[in-house]
């Protein structure tokens, strides 16, 4: 018991010397402070009132997509986005990689989990009229992020490469190809000719695991700033 005190302390020890060195230089203490001590409004504390449980949809839905990018990077470690080897990588994934049947499970269920959780949390926001006066900015940036959320459904449903992820894109992209005057181009940049092919599988994977999420780390960082800057909306 001596002796596994006496390591704890050390650790314990080292792991403050550390801390103090990079708090002396770039001041972390400050913002987690700001972040940890933060009050939280009575009206969205669960352990006061049972109906603030509605305003947990909008934190379960970045645990939600937090849990995608975690998910998504190892599949991506794995993954090779190419028509003769996508669909082995993936069978690869499922059947010989170590809990990669698991976190595939996660990334495939959490992809559908965080369009329902963040429907929810949308029409809280609408139903409280959350979305008014000073917050419209911020409504409009939750239904970008939304559009982003349902883009990036889309596009990595193709990424496994098999009969039904080949055929739902074609339906996809012909829909998209039947929008006014600009359906022409946006089908041509989706599947990059005629036909779903080897192009279109190279695009949506470069849109799915680069573009859209950058442009939903931006969104998320503004729509969270605006949040802490506005406070939460109450009740009705």
């Amino acid at each position: 018991m001596n002796t596994e005190n006496f390591v704890y302390r050390q650790v314990r020890k080292v792991l403050r010397k550390v801390y103090d060195w990079i708090d002396e230089r770039i001041s972390v203490t400050p913002l987690w402070r700001d972040v940890a001590q933060h009050e939280v409004p009575a009206h969205v504390n669960p352990t006061k009132k049972l109906s603030a449980f509605m305003y947990c949809f909008g934190g379960l839905t970045f645990l939600t997509i937090v849990t995608q990018f975690l998910s998504g990077i190892f599949l991506a470690m794995f993954y090779t986005p190419d028509i003769k080897n996508a669909w082995y990588s993936v069978n690869y994934i499922t059947n010989d990689v170590l809990l990669g049947n698991v976190v595939r499970g996660m990334h495939f269920w959490g992809a559908s989990l965080v369009i329902i959780i963040m429907i929810l949390h949308m029409l809280r926001v609408f139903f409280t009229g959350a979305y008014k006066k000073p917050r419209e900015l911020n409504w409009v940036l939750g239904v970008l992020i939304f559009i982003v959320i349902l883009a990036l459904g889309f596009t990595g449903y193709l990424l496994p490469w098999d009969q039904k992820a080949y055929w739902a894109t074609s339906v996809g992209s012909q829909i998209a190809g039947a929008v006014p005057w600009v359906g022409t181009y946006i089908q041509t940049l989706l599947v990059g000719g005629h036909t779903v092919g080897a192009l279109t599988l190279t695009r949506f994977y470069a849109i799915h695991v680069f573009f859209l999420p950058a442009a939903l780390m931006v969104l998320l960082g503004v729509h969270f700033v605006m949040i802490r800057l506005q406070g939460i909306a109450g009740p009705l």
